[in-house]
């Protein structure tokens, strides 16, 4: 499946990533120029992580609602151009430009946030706040009350530390609370309103850069969310309310007691009752964002590992089917063809092939992967992910936001190693970066992503992330300014020219070299 309708390319750049003198990349100006230097390259995607307002370790993956915008993500100098900051609150302090220090960039930026917001609610944007509000009713009242009351608790976990008649959700209780807090709801409401109208205006720009916005969905809900407050009854718990069942993976190769997630399960028949619609609220909500769907951990939705609640490790835990089936039908009878990406990486079973190849969504293949060695030290180029295995229905990376960077990759191998990875690409050292995207380029994968910190060929130094560690240097790589230049604009350009993934027919591309 074609997910851009042809052979294509881009890139993997969270909005965090870019360059902002305000400690963390927005969805201001400097976005609008990645959009400008992406179609510059001949690229036709830009895949950003989950947009989701983020809790304790920073990780997109870890949301505090399935639904809401990261607040964090606002553009001081745009709210500062519609009038609701001053000049004097875009000063700030020497935040550093190569990561993201996201307790200070939050100490900083929140206050004057909540300013612009308390300006927006007494302007000419009220009615529309009004509106907004109305329409993401479903789950708006919910998420601003969740997070006035998270900011009363200094982040405590709902489940745990709340009052049990707020955590339990008394209606008495909430009913009051609502009128209570009335003004700071109404702040976290437009907050979210400021933010869907940045980002509506940022999904614009990019079309008209021939760009297509490509959206994460992580499959499970955080433990701490909005969403699981609001709505238990979808999760699995037990007579008390507590979750009963979490996720994770089995013990393999890599962990010997697996990994333990913490995110509890859905009661998927109570999702069934009611035709899966809090799934496809969430589906639609990050199509009002986004263009295109990756869904982490895609498999599952045909079979998903559950852990007693009260397990210490992952190593007794048992596999429970998923209806991913009849799930997708009922999206696709509903909404039509959704392009979604299927991250399918890891153990999977002929099961979850059939459900991807069922609806016709694109698998993901990761270039790294593919350099695996046979006994007696030789590649194996018989493995799936190696560049000339790939079958067209893929979408291809160098590597995610879990993979080391290219450059990092290489320089963690052994010498005989580097020597058979030198020898398939038919590279020196000094062009490995290039040479594997090239390669990646020319394979036949009908979707190629290369993240940024691989375009810009940076080490180890520049990984977005560690998978199963928490720690302070996850999530925090940013971007310096003008590093993507006219140089690596160039050299992508031409590499997406010559592989026919550049968007233009051969007409329209020797058009455009000549008009230059």
């Amino acid at each position: 499946m074609e997910i851009n309708g042809k052979r294509s390319a881009g890139i993997l750049l969270h909005i965090t990533s870019l360059p902002s003198e305000y400690g963390i990349g927005d969805l201001g100006p400097e976005a609008y120029a990645v959009a400008d230097k992406l179609a510059k390259a001949g690229a036709t995607l830009w895949q950003v992580l989950p947009l989701g307002p983020t809790g304790y370790g920073n990780s997109p993956y870890a949301q505090r609602s399935a639904f809401a915008g990261n607040e964090l993500l606002l553009s001081p100098e745009l709210l500062y151009r519609d009038g609701y900051l001053s000049k004097e609150d875009l000063l700030h302090p020497d935040f550093p430009s190569s990561y993201v220090d996201f307790q200070a960039v939050e100490k900083w930026k929140m206050p004057r946030l909540k300013k612009a917001a308390k300006a927006a609610l007494q302007g000419d944007e009220k009615n529309k706040i009004k509106a907004f509000r109305k329409k993401e009713s479903f789950w708006i009242e919910d998420y601003a009350l969740f997070m006035v009351l998270y900011e009363k608790y200094n982040d405590a976990r709902w489940h745990t530390v709340w009052d049990e008649d707020e955590g339990k959700r008394n209606k008495l209780t909430l009913s009051q609370l609502r009128r209570k807090l009335k003004d700071e709801i109404d702040i976290y409401i437009a907050l979210q309103y400021l933010f869907s109208k940045e980002m509506t205006a940022l999904l614009e720009h990019v079309h008209s850069k021939g760009l297509k916005l490509i959206g994460d969905i992580p499959i499970f809900a955080g433990a701490d969310s909005a969403d699981t407050w609001s709505h238990l009854e979808l999760f699995k718990t037990d007579s008390k309310g507590h979750y009963s069942a979490v996720s994770g993976v089995p013990p393999d190769n890599f962990s010997a007691t697996g990994q333990l997630w913490g995110n509890p399960v859905y009661d998927w028949k109570k999702h069934e009752e009611d035709d899966f619609a809090w799934w496809k609220a969430r589906i639609r909500r990050c199509l009002e964002m986004t263009d295109i769907v990756r869904i982490d951990h895609f498999r599952g939705f045909d079979a998903y590992y559950e852990i007693k609640a009260s397990a210490k490790t992952a190593e007794k835990g048992v596999w429970k089917k998923s209806p991913g089936k009849a799930f997708f039908a009922s999206l696709e009878k509903e909404m039509g063809k959704i392009p979604i990406i299927a991250e399918d990486l890891g153990w999977m079973t002929p099961s979850v092939a059939k459900l991807r190849e069922r609806f016709g969504f694109p698998g993901m293949k990761i270039a790294q992967f593919g350099f695996s060695w046979k006994d007696d030290g030789t590649l194996n180029t018989y493995d799936d992910f190696l560049m000339h295995n790939y079958a067209r229905d893929f979408v291809a990376y160098t590597g995610t936001h879990d993979n080391n960077t290219i450059k990092g990759w290489y320089s963690e191998l052994n010498d005989s190693e580097k020597h058979h990875v030198r020898e398939y690409l038919a590279s020196p050292d000094d062009e490995i970066v290039w040479s594997m995207i090239r390669s990646l380029m020319m394979s036949n994968a009908d979707t190629v992503i290369i993240p940024m910190q691989d375009i810009l060929e940076l080490g180890s130094e520049a990984r977005m992330n560690y998978p199963s560690t928490c720690n302070d240097k996850n999530w925090t790589w940013r971007m310096e300014r003008n590093s993507f230049d006219s140089y690596r604009i160039s050299r992508y350009s031409f590499l997406a020219r010559i592989s026919g993934r550049n968007g233009l027919t051969a007409e329209e591309d020797r058009a455009r070299r000549k008009s230059k």
